[in-house]
């Protein structure tokens, strides 16, 4: 009995830091700018690129010359649903807020707030209403009417075999037209990847 619990004392010590190195984690800071693509899903980079290249190539064709000229003034933007029509979880909030992002800084229209963002400041303008003072509170009925809206869908098709996947992500943005539904702008942005599984060896 006591040879068997030497040899069972043993072997645990050998396993022990085996275990104690599997179960700990490793945590490792990293720039929010560096690209970094570990499972080959849709990932923050592919969010960010996506809507820059995107806005650049909308913001570079003729429809914003002649909202101008027929406005007057620089056109008025918002950015609608963008739907996540894929097989796996994209986080659309997010990209929505890159296109917007990307929209503002580019200095070539005027942006308005999203459907939920207008919800919130108006339920603030009703609050102001029985609390504010008469020379700080906003009035209802001021907001700047948006002349075009931006929306899309994102899409994936996914090709696998024997371990290696080959996935395309699509997304497809329009810009319309609010007073008439034209489509001023429609764009494509198609972005690939080769994933190879690795088999675990344990």
């Amino acid at each position: 009995m006591a040879r068997t619990y030497r040899w069972f004392a043993a072997g645990a010590a050998v396993l022990l830091p085996w275990a104690a190195g599997c179960a700990g984690t490793q945590v490792q800071r990293i720039d929010a700018s560096e690209v970094k693509d570990i499972s080959g899903r849709w990932n923050d980079t592919d969010s960010r690129l996506v809507a820059e290249e995107m806005i650049k190539d909308c913001l570079a064709q003729n429809w914003l010359a002649k909202a101008k000229a027929a406005k007057g003034k620089t056109p008025t933007v918002i950015v609608g649903t963008v739907r996540n029509q894929s097989h796996e979880h994209i986080a659309t909030d997010t990209f929505v807020e890159d296109l917007q992002r990307a929209l503002i800084n580019s200095g070539e229209v005027e942006f308005v707030a999203s459907k939920n963002e207008r919800g919130e400041v108006r339920d603030e303008r009703l609050d102001q209403d029985t609390n504010a003072s008469e020379e700080t509170r906003k009035e209802n009925g001021q907001e700047i009417g948006a002349d075009f809206v931006l929306s899309g869908a994102i899409n994936t098709i996914a090709d696998s075999e024997g371990g290696k996947t080959v996935m395309l992500y699509q997304t497809n943005l329009k810009l319309l037209n609010m007073t008439t539904n034209q489509i001023a702008w429609n764009g494509l942005k198609k972005i690939k990847k080769f994933v190879k599984h690795s088999r675990a060896s344990w």
